[in-house]
C-alpha cells in the first residue's frame, strides 16, 4: 500500500435534508424533500428513487409520492454549517470552505500528533456524527481535485482513502463526468466519440482534446485526467468575482433573442453560485469575444450587493443592447457574465403580507421564489403576521 495524501475533502451529506431527518426523529429512514415548489434538498432514500435538487416540486412528488415534504429552516441549516466548522477548525487550522457544506483540510502538519490522513478523516468523522449529529463524507488524496473525487465515489455516509501509487488506477476506470467541467454538453462530445472513462481521455492526448474542446477545456480535462492538480489548500481566501461563459459557433450573426436565452442561463447560474457561497456583488460585466478574436468587456456598479437573478439580469441586458451594434459589424463567439465587487453581506427583501391576504408564511416564500427564480432559498426572519417579513435569499 502507497503512502496517503494530506488532502481531505469533507461533504456533509444531502444536508438540509439530513439536519431535517435529525431534528425529526420521524422522518429518519424516510424519503424527504426539503422545498415545495422546487426541490431544494432530497434525502438519499428519496434520490434512490430520482428525486434531484432544483427538480420542479409537482415531478419529485410523482416521482416519490410518499416523500415527506418540509419547508426549509435556513437558520438550522446554517447553525449545523457553524458547528461543522468548529469541528474542521478544531483539526486543523488550514480549511478552505467551499460553500456551506463542504470543504478542504490539509492535515500535512499532523501526522506526528494526530497519526496518518485517514485516522485524522475517521476521527473527524466520528466528531461531526458526535457533535452535530450528521453523517459527513471524506475523501482523502495527495490533489483537491482527486479528494473531491474520492468523497464523491464514497457517498453518502463513507471515507476513501485513495493511496498516492494508485491514482491513476482509481481514477481512470470512472465515468468522464467525475471530471470537474465535464457537463451535459462536453459529456455528450465525449460520449459521441465512444470516450466514456476518465482513462480513455487521457489516452487522447492534450492536442487532440485541444481540437475537440477548445483550448481552454482541452488543456483542463487533460491535466485532471492525469491527477495534474497543483492548487494548495488556502485559508481565508475569497473569490474576487464569481462568472461563467458560454462560447458560440463561428457564425456571423446570432439573434438576439438567443443572445438573450444565452445570458439568461448565464446568469442563473452566476446567481446560483453565489447565493451557494452566500455572497452577493455589485459591478456586472460582460465579456465578448468578437469573431475576429478581438474581445471587449462592458460593466455596470449596482447600488448595492445583490445576488438576485432579476436585478443581475437586468443590469447585463442593458450591457448586452448597447454592445450589439459592436456585435452586428463584428460577430460574437462567446459571451461571458461576471459579478465582482464581492460582499459577504445577505440582501434583505422586505415582503408585506399578513394573515388576512391569504398566505402567511408559506405564501410569502412562494412569492420570493417565483419573483427570484427557484434556486432562492428563503426564511423568514420577522414572524408577527401584521408586520413587513425580511426575507433573505440564503445559499441554496
Amino acid at each position: 500500500m502507497g503512502s496517503e495524501g494530506t488532502i481531505l475533502h469533507a461533504d456533509l451529506d444531502a444536508f438540509y435534508a439530513s439536519v431535517e431527518q435529525r431534528d425529526d426523529p420521524r422522518l429518519r429512514g424516510r424519503p424527504v424533500i426539503v422545498g415545495a415548489g422546487v426541490v431544494l434538498a432530497a434525502s438519499y432514500e428519496a434520490k434512490a428513487r430520482g428525486v434531484r435538487t432544483a427538480m420542479g416540486g409537482r415531478q419529485a412528488r410523482l416521482l416519490c409520492p410518499e416523500a415527506v415534504v418540509v419547508p426549509p429552516r435556513m437558520s438550522a441549516y446554517t447553525a449545523a454549517s457553524r458547528a461543522v466548522f468548529e469541528v474542521f477548525r478544531a483539526t486543523t487550522p488550514v480549511v478552505e470552505g467551499l460553500s456551506i457544506d463542504e470543504a478542504f483540510l490539509d492535515v500535512s502538519g499532523l501526522r506526528r500528533i494526530a497519526g496518518l490522513p485517514s485516522a485524522i478523516a475517521a476521527g473527524l468523522r466520528r466528531e461531526v456524527l458526535a457533535r452535530v449529529g450528521l453523517p459527513i463524507t471524506v475523501g482523502v488524496a495527495r490533489t483537491k481535485f482527486l479528494a473531491k473525487v474520492a468523497s464523491g465515489v464514497a457517498k453518502p455516509d463513507g471515507l476513501l482513502v485513495v493511496p498516492t501509487d494508485a491514482e491513476l488506477a482509481f481514477l481512470h476506470p470512472l465515468p468522464v463526468e467525475r471530471l470537474w467541467g465535464v457537463g451535459r454538453v462536453t459529456g455528450a462530445k465525449l460520449r459521441d466519440r465512444r470516450i466514456r472513462t476518465v482513462g480513455q481521455v487521457a489516452g487522447l492526448g492534450e492536442a487532440a482534446l485541444v481540437s475537440l474542446l477548445g483550448e481552454h477545456a482541452g488543456r483542463h480535462l487533460h491535466a485532471l485526467a492525469h491527477n495534474r492538480d497543483p492548487r494548495p489548500v488556502v485559508t481565508g481566501r475569497r473569490r474576487g468575482s464569481v462568472g461563467a461563459q458560454h462560447a458560440l459557433g463561428f457564425r456571423r450573426r446570432h439573434p438576439p433573442r438567443e443572445l438573450d436565452a444565452v445570458l439568461s442561463g448565464l446568469v442563473d447560474r452566476v446567481a446560483r453560485r453565489l447565493r451557494r457561497a452566500g455572497r452577493a456583488g455589485r459591478t456586472v460585466t460582460l465579456r465578448l469575444r468578437f469573431a475576429d478574436f478581438t474581445r471587449a468587456t462592458r460593466s455596470h456598479t449596482l447600488a448595492r450587493p445583490t445576488a438576485h437573478t432579476e436585478t443581475i439580469l437586468a443590469a447585463a441586458r442593458d450591457l448586452l443592447a448597447a454592445a450589439l451594434p459592436l456585435i452586428d459589424r463584428r460577430g460574437v463567439t462567446l459571451v461571458g457574465v461576471a459579478v465582482g465587487n464581492l460582499d459577504d453581506g445577505v440582501e434583505q427583501l422586505v415582503l408585506p403580507f399578513d394573515r388576512a391576504s391569504g398566505g402567511g408564511l408559506d405564501a410569502a416564500v412562494d412569492a420570493v421564489r417565483e419573483r427570484f427564480g427557484h434556486a432562492a432559498v428563503t426564511r423568514a426572519v420577522q414572524l408577527n403576521r401584521r408586520q413587513p417579513v425580511a426575507v433573505p435569499l440564503l445559499p441554496d
